[in-house]
């Protein structure tokens, strides 16, 4: 298994957090999933820090723990909708 890093951006209007949280869904949780359905993995990002609900992020740096040696931008769709919560 190897480490990626990932550098992200994101609109946090709609979120509550980066954190998994049971009171409403987070960008982790979106993150998680995105990249599962992408890689075919069961991927669970690891956060390089936390935001509260409503906060924005740009450049943040979570990575992820995958088979893959890396994720090519080639092979994610450009579909927002993918990303959404």
């Amino acid at each position: 298994m190897r480490r990626i890093k990932l550098t992200v951006a994101y609109d946090g209007t709609d979120y509550c957090g980066w954190q998994i949280q049971k009171n409403g869904i987070t960008v982790e949780e979106v993150l998680n999933k995105a990249l599962s359905r992408l890689t075919g993995e069961n991927i669970t990002v690891t956060g390089a820090s936390r935001t509260d609900a409503g906060v924005h992020a740009q450049g943040s740096t979570p990575t992820q723990r995958s088979r893959r040696s890396a994720l090519s931008m080639r092979s994610i769709p450009c579909c927002p909708r993918m990303w959404s919560p």
